[in-house]
């Protein structure tokens, strides 16, 4: 009885129970953004030059620097340690001036989204402006929206072959250009443009164009707005960033709901709000959603839903701006009859320029005042100090001197805190001296042995601090680098 009585419970369970579960993922929908014209379309074309500009040219200007110096006007020169822009020459030491760069940056874009939401994803991000462009290319090939999506799902025609062909060769030109343009960035461009298509480029320079070509045309061609939604952390942090003051694309629902088609030009009175339900802001979004829905961590606040609105409005009759630039708090005072201002200027964003305003204050006294020598001092270890005939102890030491500046000059080196301390370079098999002379040339590192000695009663313990000092005969400037001297009874 009691397996007969199994049986018939299994035999009662719900059918819908024992069905594998919905897939964890769903499939992705494809987004087909519809060419639009108006003043947020505008500006993001101009912005979109004005990088495309700066990212291809720049690699070719030129800025002189001297005899034996790169003449490339930005330049990360990797194998020699330096970072040339214009003017300025940065080397490893140097690192905390672009980590201060990279957090002034960081603050500025919290700035920024705090006072106008994803401003920057909407204009100037790289993945924003070269998927414009790889857009741009397939609306001129393929047609705009409508001929895209009636292409795609139909057969398997020669116009539709030809048309995909040519789309994916120009995004790879494109592609292949963005990657080869960044390693111009770290050799010299003319060069580097030289030996690849004269095959005598190095390996690295191969690998990294065909590494940054395929992720070009993969994140541009391919992903689009799944970098934005999925990939990107920003619209995760931007959450933190927003307010009701924060300054956005919005929809004024107050204005147009309830929503109805229809023309409302010369009608004075309507059931419906001023909003059509034409999907004319869904169909010119690059990420594919609905700005009615409010605010959605997938908007990077373009305003192309703005423009495609603005024509709509235009032909009903109804008043523009039905999607508008606003804040929150000000769209809920519109909808009581009244019209707050505009507030930009309030904690939030006062404490995000009050640390900007610092941070780069304090970037440019440490690059006015950083210097232009370098002392660097190790001392030997074994062995740590030698007893010399007439008693006096020595010890020696690699001394690396760095000149960063364009011109050769005379230095004069020497120890501090030590009474009666001389030095001697084993190179040169001079006499013990209280100062040395070295001459280094422009840009250059060199690397000096030098031994010190002085009494062994001088010392406490058996040790003494003393100060290494390397100084610029010709402008003064001083380097100073700390150690110790090392006798009987020391560690």
């Amino acid at each position: 009885m009691g397996d007969h009585g199994a049986v018939n419970v299994m035999h009662h369970v719900p059918e819908a129970e024992l069905e594998p579960p919905n897939k964890l993922y769903a499939d992705r929908v494809r987004v087909y953004p519809k060419a639009v014209d108006g003043l947020a379309r505008r500006i993001k074309w101009g912005i979109l030059v004005f990088c495309l500009a700066v990212y291809y040219l720049l690699p070719w200007l030129r800025w002189s620097r001297g005899p034996g110096a790169p003449s490339q006007a930005v330049l990360l020169d990797l194998w020699n340690e330096r970072f040339f822009f214009f003017n300025l020459e940065l080397w490893p030491q140097d690192i905390w001036f672009l980590t201060g760069l990279l957090a002034l940056g960081a603050v500025a874009l919290f700035l920024v989204t705090s006072l106008f939401g994803r401003l920057w994803c909407g204009y100037a991000c790289p993945q924003t402006v070269w998927t414009d462009l790889f857009m741009l290319v397939e609306r001129k090939i393929e047609g705009d929206r409508n001929e895209r999506i009636k292409r795609d799902r139909g057969p398997t025609t020669f116009d539709k072959v030809w048309r995909k062909t040519a789309k994916h060769a120009l995004w790879l030109g494109i592609a292949f250009w963005t990657g080869g343009a960044w390693v111009m960035y770290f050799v010299d461009a003319p060069t580097a443009v030289r030996e690849f298509w004269t095959g005598t480029a190095s390996v690295e320079v191969y690998v990294f164009i065909a590494m940054l070509t395929a992720t070009t045309y993969l994140l541009a061609g391919w992903a689009r707005e799944q970098v934005c939604t999925y990939m990107c952390p920003w619209p995760r942090f931007q959450s933190a960033m927003l307010d009701e003051q924060t300054f956005i694309v919005t929809y004024e629902g107050w204005r147009g709901e309830p929503r109805g088609h229809g023309r409302r030009l010369g009608v004075a009175e309507t059931k419906f709000g001023d909003c059509v339900d034409c999907n004319a802001c869904v169909h010119v979004c690059p990420t594919g959603i609905d700005i009615r829905d409010g605010v959605q961590l997938e908007c990077i606040n373009c305003g192309l839903c703005i423009d495609a609105c603005n024509h709509v409005m235009a032909k009903t009759g109804s008043k523009p701006w039905l999607i508008t630039w606003d804040t929150l708090a000000r769209q809920a005072a519109k909808k009581e009859g009244a019209t707050p201002p505009l507030r930009l200027l309030r904690a939030r964003s006062l404490i995000y320029l009050g640390v900007m305003l610092v941070g780069m204050v304090v970037l440019a006294a440490g690059l006015a005042l950083r210097s232009h020598i370098g002392l660097s001092v190790a001392h030997d270890r074994a062995p740590l100090f030698v007893r010399l005939e007439n008693g006096d102890l020595r010890n020696g030491y690699s001394v690396l001197l760095i000149n960063k500046s364009r011109q050769g000059a005379e230095f004069r080196l020497g120890v501090t805190g030590f009474a009666g301390a001389e030095m001697v370079l084993p190179e040169a098999s001079g006499k013990p001296a209280e100062t040395l002379s070295v001459t280094l040339g422009p840009d250059t590192v060199q690397t000096v042995r030098v031994l010190v000695q002085g009494r062994p009663e001088h010392l406490e313990e058996g040790r003494q601090s003393l100060d290494f000092v390397l100084r610029n005969e010709a402008t003064g400037e001083k380097a100073v680098y700390h150690s110790l001297f090392m006798g009987p009874g020391g560690s």
